[in-house]
């Protein structure tokens, strides 16, 4: 603490002199008091200042120290240190469990109150200082854009990701599809230590038993396995759930072993990996159904994220709406389309089914319309694809997907093919070989 920036009190008590005792104490400590005799009065003035303490009374008429403690938030409220008269064992335990810094009873010693409230101060400042780190390196990393909302369950989210980023804990990232479980998997990796290695997607539903070990572990003498090439980085195993059982067998051989075996050889290679997985399956359920192995399941879900389906989290369809209609007013050089209020009814009313997923397609929908000067956004949320413009064979379909998508990311990215390949999850030299293999005219598509 110092002279220019004193530590800061709000005392609430229903005693005049106690109030003026403890200010004076307060004060000539070099703290800077304030002083009421009701909570509902300090309930008020929490809502103005932010002091790092709070020093309150227990019995007082109306609201007692020990509701006004209940209604403080435990990670936003200062700490609370309750005193009083008439105190005894069974308050103060109840007063700690329920969140109280501390319990002092009166008569007071001074100077053990002020050591309890420094301390308590203390802990409030780093609290805060921890808390503007966090907020920083949010804006640092990108990762309140990657992930936007307010709700408690996506702030919540934030924070673990941001916690967790620095560990090589195994983590199992749960949520419905379309809930960004890749784009958590993808902050994980790019705000760790890793993050200049490689982050190695896998779709396990896509694993071949017959193939596995070729292309992941390589080949003597022929080729190093994709396993090997991203050593030090990220493994995504996404739709884990889908993993065959013989395949989940050589994965955890990996996981606990740190060792891949080429096809053809006789040493086994190190490899340092991280291991991240994603499901939209109950994947207890598949451990009782056979499907999954559970010493496999042990290996990866050492912490488990869950990830709020956009039903669950309404408070930030209008955030997200109005980011997404930005987003793609711009890939589609066009202006913002006005949010009506018949449009949150219809954003409010739908159940959302496809998740943050589905919205970003309604928006596009929305900003496609709005170019041609017309649609809102009920039409948008109903707009299924036509019939008549399905290609004949799957061939073309895959071919017009490709081109749609391709085209999107390099709008998106403002032509920087090494952006536009990262967010496409693969390489600038791929990323050509397709824009020339489809017949697509880069400088058309700014």
């Amino acid at each position: 603490m110092t002279s220019e920036n004193p530590y800061s009190i709000l005392i609430v008590d229903d005693d005049k002199s106690m109030r003026q005792s403890l200010v004076v104490l307060l004060e000539a400590a070099g703290w800077a008091a304030l002083a009421v005799a009701r909570a509902e009065v300090a309930l008020e003035k929490l809502a103005e200042m932010s002091p790092d303490v709070v020093l309150s009374d227990v019995r007082m008429p109306g609201m007692s120290g020990l509701d006004l403690l209940a209604r403080l938030k435990p990670m936003q409220a200062p700490p609370l240190v309750l005193i009083s008269a008439h105190g005894d064992i069974p308050m103060a335990v109840q007063a700690i469990q329920g969140g109280a810094y501390s319990f002092v009873e009166k008569p007071y010693d001074p100077r053990r109150l002020l050591t309890i409230l420094t301390h308590a101060a203390e802990k409030s400042r780093m609290r805060e200082s921890n808390d503007l780190l966090k907020k920083r390196l949010f804006q640092l990393s990108g990762l309140d854009r990657v992930l936007l909302g307010k709700t408690d369950a996506v702030s919540e989210l934030r924070h673990e990701i941001l916690d967790l980023a620095s560990t090589d804990t195994p983590i199992l990232i749960e949520g419905e599809t379309g809930t960004g479980k890749e784009l958590v998997a993808r902050a994980l990796h790019d705000l760790s230590a890793r993050s200049d290695r490689p982050f190695l997607a896998l779709n396990c539903a896509a694993l071949s038993s017959d193939t596995f070990e070729a292309e992941m572990f390589g080949v003597q003498g022929q080729s190093d396995g994709r396993l090997v090439r991203a050593s030090g980085g990220t493994l995504f195993l996404d739709e884990v759930g889908s993993c065959a059982p013989d395949v989940q067998a050589k994965l955890l051989r990996v996981i606990e072993d740190g060792q891949v075996l080429p096809v053809g050889g006789f040493a086994p290679v190190s490899v340092r990996l991280r291991i991240v997985s994603a499901t939209n399956i109950d994947v207890g359920q598949a451990v009782q159904e056979g499907t999954m192995r559970q010493d496999f399941l042990f290996r990866i879900n050492t912490f488990v994220l869950s990830l709020p389906p956009l039903r669950q989290r309404r408070d930030d369809l209008t955030l997200l709406t109005s980011h997404f209609l930005g987003e793609y007013a711009r890939v589609h050089n066009t202006s913002v389309p006005e949010i009506s209020h018949d449009d949150l009814l219809a954003l409010m009313a739908h159940d959302w089914p496809g998740n943050v997923r589905e919205l970003r397609n309604v928006c596009e929908r929305r900003v496609l319309q709005a170019r041609r000067g017309t649609g809102n956004m009920a039409i948008a949320i109903r707009s299924d694809p036509h019939p008549d413009d399905v290609p004949d064979t799957l061939r073309e379909a895959v071919a017009a997907f490709e081109r749609e998508l391709i085209g999107k990311a390099v709008k998106a990215h403002d032509g920087r093919m090494e952006a536009a390949a990262e967010a496409l999850g693969i390489g600038r030299r791929t990323l050509n070989e397709k824009i020339v293999k489809l017949g697509l005219d880069k400088q058309a598509l700014l």
